[in-house]
């Protein structure tokens, strides 16, 4: 280990966030794979994230052969964001081998965040002609969470784009009406991706209570 070696890892943990995103950018340019552990390590525990976003970068600089089989030991990681950045980082290499990593198990994370990235990541990795499966998949969590979470979600599905219609359709007359009103606002999103989430989301409420031949005789 050298002393640059030393300087950077203990730099990279300093109480000074400016310091630590200029450790984790040094490391970056330098593309060393010495600093491999480092870098997955800290990604764990860095409370910043334009900081855990430069370690991402970081890692992305090395060799996917380096990077890849230690991310995907961090996906089974009982720490929380050591899954979700892992996640994180493989949608930026975007490694078409790595599809397989992105298990039901991360999809339905019990951690909202860890969830949010593996959805993200999943449409990012997804092979042609899966997105329908994908999608099939994604719509069972539709009414999960709070707004960020349930508009992540609609993002992810809104990306698939057509793939996704079928699923949507169908959960628009699922009997639970925060499940319907949800399918329904991602189903106006995807037509209209300029449309407001947050628009989208009370007209779907409304045509939900009013049903959809009411809500049109009132319009």
């Amino acid at each position: 280990m050298t002393a640059q070696h030393t300087r950077l890892v203990k730099a990279m943990g300093a109480d000074d966030t400016s310091v630590r995103l200029q450790a984790a950018m040094t490391v970056g340019a330098n593309a060393d794979p010495a600093f491999l552990e480092a870098l997955v390590e800290r990604c764990a525990v860095e409370p910043d994230f334009f900081v855990r976003d430069m370690l991402s970068w970081a890692l992305t600089r090395l060799a996917p052969e380096v990077t890849l089989p230690r991310l995907r030991q961090e996906l089974g990681s009982e720490c929380r964001q050591a899954r979700s950045q892992a996640l994180h980082t493989l949608s930026k290499i975007k490694d078409g081998s790595t599809w397989g990593w992105i298990t039901r198990d991360l999809l339905r994370d019990a951690d909202d965040e860890v969830a949010r990235t593996a959805w993200r990541a999943a449409v990012v990795l997804v092979p042609e002609g899966q997105g329908k499966e994908l999608a099939e998949e994604l719509v069972r969590q539709l009414g999960r969470g709070g707004r960020d979470v349930r508009l992540s979600l609609s993002r992810a599905l809104v990306d698939l784009g057509e793939e996704s219609r079928p699923a949507l359709e169908e959960a628009v007359g699922h009997p639970d009406p925060d499940v319907a009103a949800h399918a329904r606002a991602t189903e106006l999103l995807r037509r209209d991706p300029e449309a407001g989430f947050d628009v989208a989301v009370e007209e779907a409420k409304r045509t939900v209570v009013l049903g959809p031949e009411r809500r049109a005789g009132q319009a």
